[in-house]
């Protein structure tokens, strides 16, 4: 039985092979494809229970298949995994393209969104309908039957060039490796990066050091390398992958001027002046033009401080490093130098006060405390040995499971994320399975599968399950692993993902967890998370000096806190950079005209930017963000979310408790728990019992001193 097609319970990892993806993804496809047809014919009626819930069943079986296949193409890209990746990602993206041209569906769910049962329906199913109308406008279900065809092939034009600009940048980052000989040109970089580069090297049977353009490779030597020579190297290395100035092979340029021409043409034919739009619609964000203010306005309140900031470095590399002019590969460590010289710490120090098993507990410490659950070890088959495997649990009742890997590994991509492997839903027991359906042993169905002509037993709760994807360093010798402070922060990110899915008591799949929450609200909880890491009581009890065991000191917490917003407008700017960046792309650019991304690029930097790095940086050829990871016309989501993340962090300051169990526990109903059944706003609402402001986030920030006093009520956030 191939195990693709075993929905009864979790992904079987331990025998998954890339060979079994064509059979079942073909399988599913033809079943999924026999259900539309009988779902779209005039006899099916439009109802809740004869419509809706088959065609989510149906698409259940695809998306959790799918989304293995996809999981592993990220975290295993070996040529295997790649190969059956993208033999199947065209025929893939061509059913979900039929699915949502198909104007006998689209009027299913009209004929049911006018229908009485509607009012009787409850507010989650409610928002489904409502949202299924919306994404099959967006999915050119108007458009006309000439067109759809254009239409589609352009998403599967879409989809080929999103998974290879990912491969692209994956395949340029591993083809470069920095050998070196000679320890004299390793001054001041940390020894535990030394020793894995070391170990990196001695893997290839060569001697001496061999440094990469992996994070916890590349990041180490530019902000501590003393070797000035070697700085320079590896961020030209850095800055310029995946570019015609590097391997040409693996050049992004021709892919990003066919990406944003297709979603050009993709937004004209659905009726819309740019992309940008078409990006906004199922998004908190009014319009372009209000992302466009909001991020000004961001740019404005911060560029006071980011001049401050960088005049201080320059001061201080003239005065104390002799560094007449800064270059971009000396910004990290001449800022290092600063911060050490300032706060009288490095994040070196710290982070040896943060062991991997020190820190998990304290994360889970937090994640108890605050929603009342309880987390172990569980086990499970995992695609590395590395992967662990957790149980989250409530009054001994199962509520959700997570994978955890954490690593960095040549065959994973870069960066780090949270993607679901199986969503919490009501289900339904079935007693007799259709044919065609996967039932063990050929009788009955696996408990959770819908058999579309079966007979019930009744419903049960499917429990939802994630995957939280790290590039840390890895243990080395007999000691574990250590993070830095900000990797201890990205944990924490991830982690908000994961409990935004893990936690949802939402029943119906397409709104339960992260499903239906707007794009530019899905940072919430992330980002609400990250605040912890800088509790005192949630830092003491998560450290222990990897070599004497001694806890944090609090000298050094305070040295820490005091460097909280070291360089923060420098920080602002270069997001709000990347974020105009990308509405200005999608929203006003023509990527058919004489002006180059490139030209847009420079612009935008001189509308907001005080730090400007070299011409030949070539940043948008590895913005995987806004080209292959789904946030086109949306990496302001960082920002805009932000504002609600700050706010909604502020009532546990209020409540003098940053683990105030109650607060926690209202954060759990109505934020995580509701999921996407509900608007964002609404969500936000009920928490805070009113509009968020941006006080919160300009105080986090260190600029709420000039832009907000004491005693003035602050600015609402964009709603």
């Amino acid at each position: 039985m191939n195990p693709l097609l075993d929905f009864s319970g979790l992904p079987r990892f331990d025998v998954i092979q890339p060979e079994h993806v064509a059979p079942a993804i073909a399988q599913l496809l033809a079943e999924n494809r026999a259900l539309l047809e009988r779902l779209a014919a005039p006899e099916s009626p439009a109802t809740w229970a004869g419509f809706v819930a088959p065609l989510t069943d149906g698409g259940e079986r695809l998306g959790r298949a799918w989304g293995i296949v996809s999981h592993l193409h990220a975290v295993n890209d070996i040529p295997p995994w790649r190969e059956a990746y993208n033999a199947l990602l065209p025929e893939v993206t061509r059913y979900y393209s039929e699915l949502g041209q198909n104007l006998a569906l689209f009027a299913k769910f009209k004929a049911l969104r006018a229908s009485p049962e509607y009012a009787t329906l409850n507010a989650a199913q409610q928002r489904i309908i409502d949202n299924d109308i919306r994404d099959f406008r967006l999915s050119g279900a108007e458009l006309s039957e000439a067109d759809k065809p254009r239409f589609q092939a352009i998403q599967e034009e879409l989809a080929a060039l999103g998974a290879k600009f990912s491969e692209n940048l994956l395949d340029a980052t591993n083809a470069y490796g920095e050998y070196i000989e000679d320890d004299a040109l390793l001054a001041g970089i940390p020894a535990d990066v030394r020793q894995a580069a070391q170990e990196a090297a001695a893997n290839e049977g060569k001697p001496g050091w061999k440094f990469t353009l992996h994070a916890p490779s590349y990041g180490p030597v530019m902000q501590y390398a003393d070797d000035r020579a070697l700085r320079a190297r590896m961020y030209r290395a850095y800055a310029t992958r995946a570019s015609e100035l590097a391997q040409p092979e693996f050049d992004n340029s021709p892919l990003i001027v066919k990406l944003l021409q297709l979603r050009a043409e993709e937004a004209r034919m659905l009726g819309y002046a740019n992309y940008a739009e078409v990006s906004l619609v199922p998004k908190m964000a009014e319009s372009p033009q209000k992302v466009a203010e909001f991020l000004r306005e961001m740019a404005a309140k911060a560029r006071p401080f980011a001049e401050r900031d960088v005049a201080e470095l320059r001061e201080f590399a003239r005065e104390q490093l002799d560094f007449p002019q800064l270059e971009s590969w000396d910004l990290a460590w001449a800022s290092e130098k600063l911060k050490q010289a300032r706060y009288a710490f490095s994040d070196e120090e710290v982070k040896q006060y943060l062991p991997e098993p020190q820190v998990l507990a304290g994360l889970f410490r937090v994640i108890e405390t605050l929603f009342g659950v309880q987390l172990q070890v569980d086990s499970a088959p995992a695609w590395h040995p590395d992967v662990r495997f957790f149980r989250i649990t409530k009054a001994g009742a199962l509520v959700g499971q997570f994978y955890l890997d954490l690593y960095a590994r040549d065959e994973k991509s870069g960066g780090a994320w949270m993607d679901d492997a199986i969503g919490r839903r009501k289900v339904a027991v079935s007693i007799h399975a259709p044919e065609g359906i996967y039932a063990p042993e050929g009788i009955y169905a696996p408990e959770g599968i819908y058999a579309p002509e079966g007979i019930y037993a009744p419903e049960g709760k499917q429990t939802p399950v994630a995957y939280l994807n790290c590039n840390f360093s890895r243990p080395l010798g007999n000691k574990p692993a250590c993070f830095t402070h900000d990797e201890v922060i990205t944990l924490f990110h991830e982690c908000g993902h994961g409990l935004h899915h893990l936690l949802t008591q939402v029943d119906e799949l397409s709104v339960s967890g992260i499903n239906g929450v707007e794009w530019d609200a899905v940072e919430l909880p992330s980002q609400f998370m990250e605040n912890f890491c800088w509790e005192w009581q949630v830092l003491s009890g998560m450290t222990r000096h990897v070599d004497s065991g001694e806890a944090l000191p609090r000298t050094l917490y305070d040295k820490m806190l005091a460097a909280k917003n070291f360089q923060g407008g420098i920080a602002t700017l270069r997001q709000v950079e990347f974020a105009l960046f990308d509405l200005l792309l999608y929203g006003e650019y023509d990527p058919s005209g004489k002006r180059s991304v490139l030209e847009l690029l420079a612009e935008v930097r001189r509308e907001v930017a005080v730090i400007v790095p070299p011409e030949w940086q070539r940043f948008p050829q590895s913005f995987s963000h806004i080209f292959a990871g789904g946030y086109a016309a949306g990496y302001y989501s960082y920002k805009w979310a932000e504002v609600l993340s700050a706010d909604a962090y502020a009532a546990f300051e209020e409540s003098g408790n940053a683990l105030d169990a109650a607060t926690g526990d209202k954060f759990l109903r109505e934020i995580l728990a509701v999921g996407g059944s509900r608007p964002a706003l609404e969500s936000f609402r009920a928490f805070r019992g009113r509009e968020p402001r941006i006080d919160a986030l300009l105080r986090h920030s260190g600029i709420y001193a000039l832009y907000a006093p004491e005693g003035t009520e602050g600015m609402v956030a964009p709603a």
